[in-house]
C-alpha cells in the first residue's frame, strides 16, 4: 500500500519533519530574520550579527559538570555561575578562569543567578519554584538559601520545565524570568525587591511577548539577560542553538547563531545554558558540562 493510500501516515511524516526542522532552529532562524526587517532603523542594539567568537568551548578548570546560569557583576568585574548538582556557585574571570567555589545548602535544583546591585544576587531554584535573595562578598565561603529571603512562584509547569533563567532589569527594577518549555514564556515581575526588603507588597506579574508574527520561534528557553545600557532583552535557546535580541517593546533586533561555521565557531555550542553581557558588550555563554564561550563585538555597540 502506498503513502497516497495512507493519508494519515503521510500526515504523520510531514508533522515529524516539521517538528524536526523547528527544533533544529532552521525555521526559527528564517522567521526571526524576516521579522527583523520590520525593526525601526537606528534602534539601539548590540548588533549580534557582527559578533565573532573570542574564546570557544574552553573547559573551566575545576568545574566538571552541570554548569548552568550566568551573570556579570559590575561590582567585582567578574562572572558568577551556578552548578545544580551538587548545588554551588562559582566565580569566574572574564576569560573563563575559576576564581572560587561557594557551596549552597537548602537548594534542590539551582538553574539561574542574576546580579542585582553591590553584593546582592538572586538565585532561582527550579526544583523548589523559589527565588532567593543572597549576599555574596569577597569573604563568602558558603551560602544557606534557607536563611535567605525568598519568594515562591509556581508557574504550574512540570517540575523540570519551570524556572530556567533570570535577569535583573536595572533600569526598571524588575525581574525577568523564563520558563523552559510547555509553554515557552517570559515573565516580568515588578515590586519584588521592595517586597523582599519589607517595603510593601506591590508585586506585579506580566507576560512579555515578542512583537512580531514569529512570536517565540525557539523550541525552548535556557537563559535570559537584560542589557542595561539599551534595555534590550537577550533570550538564549539550547535546543535551537540561538541567542536572540529584542527591544524592550518586543521588536526583534538581532541573532547570534551558535552553529558550526557561524561567527567563527569551528564547532556548534553543544548545550548553551547561561548567558551574560560584559560592560564592553562582550557576550559570555556557559554550556554544560563546563564549557566557556566569549563572543566579541566587531562593530561598536549602538546605545541610546
Amino acid at each position: 500500500m502506498t503513502l497516497r493510500q495512507r493519508p494519515w501516515l503521510l500526515a504523520g511524516i510531514v508533522l515529524i519533519l516539521a517538528a524536526g526542522l523547528w527544533v533544529s532552529g532552521l525555521v526559527g532562524l528564517v522567521a526571526h530574520q524576516l521579522a527583523m526587517r520590520g525593526a525601526s532603523p537606528g534602534s539601539p542594539m548590540l548588533g549580534l550579527a557582527s559578533y565573532r567568537v573570542g574564546i570557544e568551548g574552553q573547559p573551566i578548570p575545576g568545574l566538571d559538570d552541570n554548569t548552568s546560569g550566568l551573570t556579570f557583576s559590575p561590582a567585582t568585574g567578574t562572572l558568577f555561575t551556578v552548578i545544580n548538582r551538587p548545588p554551588e556557585l562559582a566565580e569566574l574571570s572574564r576569560d573563563g578562569r575559576l576564581l572560587r567555589r561557594i557551596p549552597l545548602t537548602g537548594a534542590r535544583d539551582v538553574e539561574g543567578i542574576t546580579h542585582v546591585e553591590g553584593d546582592r544576587f538572586i538565585l532561582v531554584d527550579e526544583g523548589r519554584h523559589r527565588l532567593s535573595w543572597v549576599t555574596i562578598t569577597p569573604d563568602t565561603a558558603s551560602l544557606d538559601t534557607e536563611a535567605a529571603p525568598f519568594l515562591s512562584l509556581d508557574l504550574g509547569a512540570f517540575e523540570n520545565m519551570g524556572f530556567e533563567g533570570i535577569s535583573w532589569d536595572q533600569r526598571r527594577k524588575e525581574l525577568v524570568i523564563v520558563q523552559e518549555m510547555w509553554p515557552v514564556r517570559v515573565l516580568v515581575i515588578g515590586g519584588l525587591d521592595d517586597a523582599v526588603q519589607g517595603r510593601g507588597l506591590g508585586v506585579t506579574v506580566r507576560e512579555w511577548q515578542p512583537d512580531s508574527w514569529a512570536g517565540h520561534f525557539v523550541a525552548d528557553l535556557s537563559s535570559v539577560t537584560v542589557h542595561d545600557p539599551t534595555g534590550n532583552m537577550l533570550l538564549l535557546s539550547d535546543m535551537s542553538s540561538v541567542l536572540a535580541e529584542y527591544a524592550p517593546d518586543g521588536a526583534p533586533l538581532g541573532l547570534l547563531t551558535l552553529w558550526s561555521g557561524w561567527h567563527g565557531l569551528t564547532r556548534s555550542v553543544p548545550q548553551a545554558e547561561g548567558v551574560a553581557i560584559g560592560p564592553d558588550g562582550a557576550v559570555f555563554i556557559v554550556s554544560e558540562p563546563n564549557l566557556f564561550y566569549r563572543f566579541d563585538p566587531v562593530v561598536p555597540v549602538s546605545q541610546p
